[in-house]
């Protein structure tokens, strides 16, 4: 049996906002997931996805429990090792692009893989062959602020696919596009991912996005429960 890409075990987060009492907002959270398995996280606002994915992704640091990523065990790691880990396996997508908006659709892919000690020639590369694969090979020298909303998305798709992380983390990825352009840039990023590999935790308030993954975790008060 193949070893997990993602295991969170008996993940709790509590935050003291200034109050008398500490909010929980993770309670014992589980989450494994299957090499190119894509699973979807359906959760209230408020609810702590966000929080569970920063866990996951190495952003930030469980009161208890343990972080493992292709099965190493990082929940203790270093800010240096955390960091070199996220970089190397990694991909993140938010809901809103968070391109830079001084450089050209190109550059903002390939900024991440120089940070990570790629050579600039196969970084441009790389960059140009992702952007092709999701229909913007005429867009490579755009920069943001001349890109639709869904081209902007799919440029930070491919930008957290550049350094060809092992996990994808999404947050909302599409919460931002009208419901058309919203079907069209979801059916790029399961494309990406299915053509890629990897496994990936993605959350969404829409149903219908949910049941296209492979299964559901629904997130009510700090725990996780199959959907």
């Amino acid at each position: 049996m193949s070893e997990p890409v993602l295991r969170l075990s008996g993940i709790e987060k509590g935050y003291n906002l200034g109050q008398p009492n500490e909010v929980r907002v993770l309670r014992g959270a589980e989450v494994t997931l299957a090499p190119g398995e894509i699973v979807a996280l359906v959760a209230p606002s408020g609810a702590g996805k966000s929080t569970l994915l920063h866990i996951a992704g190495l952003l930030d640091t469980p009161d208890a429990g343990q972080v493992e990523i292709a099965g190493q065990d990082l929940t203790a790691a270093s800010d240096r090792a955390r960091t070199a880990a996220r970089r190397a396996m990694v991909g993140f997508v938010y809901q809103f692009h968070h391109l830079l908006p001084e450089f050209t659709a190109a550059e903002n892919i390939l900024l991440p893989q120089l940070a990570n000690g790629v050579a600039q020639a196969d970084a441009m590369a790389r960059a140009e062959e992702l952007l092709v694969g999701v229909g913007l090979g005429k867009r490579l020298d755009h920069r943001p602020g001349a890109l639709s909303g869904g081209e902007q998305q799919r440029v930070a798709f491919c930008r957290a696919l550049a350094n060809q992380p092992k996990l994808l983390l999404a947050d909302e990825p599409t919460g931002n596009l009208d419901p058309a352009t919203s079907d069209t840039v979801f059916d790029t990023l399961m494309h990406l991912v299915r053509d890629t590999g990897l496994s990936a935790l993605i959350a969404t308030h829409n149903p219908e996005l949910a049941a296209r993954m492979d299964r559901t975790l629904r997130m009510e008060n700090g725990v996780l429960t199959p959907a």
